[in-house]
């Protein structure tokens, strides 16, 4: 299940602010509106962001029309600043903006269509590496994956959120498709309800058993015991291994932790921001007032309420059991296992 291709100078993205209920496939074909996309939702989740801002450049590269390297670069990097500013905590976002960047420059003695070329390229190895990265985190995260297990995860970090397989849902998926007889409960995961649009449907159309709960339900859950395990994906890991993620997952992992049930966090390495020492220093976006006072368009709040709405939280390391990278599982103390990575 991919949620973005390119083709002919076209990124073609499943708009996910439509789903479960519609399939609707965005056509950008221009840099600025696959920021929009990325800004609005159309696609989200940090390595499909990642992947989609590199595409997002070539389509952008290939509209400059200069015969003079030195425009040609001006204007790559006013690209590459509209792109990098759309969001601001998930990582792979800056990850993929600076590589395809410093890609182009180690490259600016060739001919200006030749850099073109290049930058394109880069992107499509970027997409293909995703989906490689993906179903190794998915081999080493099933050996943490028993039989019988009942796995809880929160937000969308599946193939949706990433080119294709998934990241804590590949995980899943890998376990599911070795034979285990497992179990999911998705929290729906307020205010956008990833979890209820997004995670509910792909596993759906997988065939993996599937049991959507309130966000509020998970910690009842736990404490009954049905829970074996918790996996979630991440949008910006730190060296000391605290976790950005959408919003709720601190709650989810503190609650974890009470009930003795492990928590898992499923990320590739391009998500780790090694230049960062703890979460402390990771931007928490702030997003509209509307997704929370309304849902589809129909006001559920008093009008003039006052607002808050952070996207993402962070997950201290102590609450997190381990880390599933497609270069094996990190354990604590993770400022020593991550810094191997480097």
């Amino acid at each position: 299940m991919r949620p973005l291709e390119y083709k002919d100078g076209v990124l073609k993205l499943i708009d996910q602010t439509m789903l479960p209920t519609e399939y609707i496939i965005v056509e950008c074909k221009t840099y600025k509106e696959v920021a929009d996309a990325i800004v609005d939702m159309i696609v989200r989740g940090a390595p499909a962001i990642g992947v989609t801002a590199a595409y997002g450049i070539a389509i952008g590269a290939f509209s400059i029309e200069t015969d003079f390297n030195e425009t040609f670069f001006d204007e790559l990097k006013s690209i590459c600043n509209i792109i990098r500013s759309t969001r601001p905590t998930a990582v792979n976002l800056f990850w993929a903006v600076e590589r395809v960047f410093n890609k182009a420059v180690k490259n600016k003695e060739k001919t200006i269509k030749d850099i073109k070329d290049i930058i394109l390229q880069e992107a499509f190895l970027m997409d293909t590496e995703d989906v490689i990265a993906n179903k190794a985190i998915g081999q080493h995260g099933n050996m943490l994956i028993q039989q019988d297990s009942t796995i809880l995860t929160h937000c969308n970090a599946g193939a949706l959120a990433t080119c294709d397989y998934g990241t804590a849902l590949g995980v899943i998926r890998a376990a599911h498709e070795s034979g285990k007889n497992i179990n999911v409960y998705a929290d729906e995961t307020r205010p956008y309800l990833q979890g209820a649009r997004l995670t509910s449907w792909e596993l759906q159309q997988d065939g993996i058993p599937v049991t959507l709960i309130c966000d509020n339900m998970a910690g009842y859950f736990m404490k009954k015991g049905n829970i074996d395990c918790v996996i979630v994906g991440a949008d910006r890991i730190a060296l000391n291994g605290d976790t950005a993620n959408k919003i709720g997952t601190y709650s989810v992992a503190v609650l974890a932790k009470e009930n003795n049930v492990p928590f898992y966090v499923a990320a590739p390495v391009s998500t780790i921001d090694f230049m960062i020492e703890t979460g402390e220093s990771i931007p928490i976006e702030e997003r509209k007032p509307e997704e929370i006072t309304h849902f589809k368009g129909f006001q559920i709040a008093p009008e003039g309420i006052s607002v808050a709405n952070p996207a993402f939280d962070v997950t201290p390391n102590k609450y997190i059991t381990a880390i599933i990278t497609e270069k094996g599982i990190l354990y604590p103390p993770f400022s020593e296992s991550i810094k191997k990575l480097k």
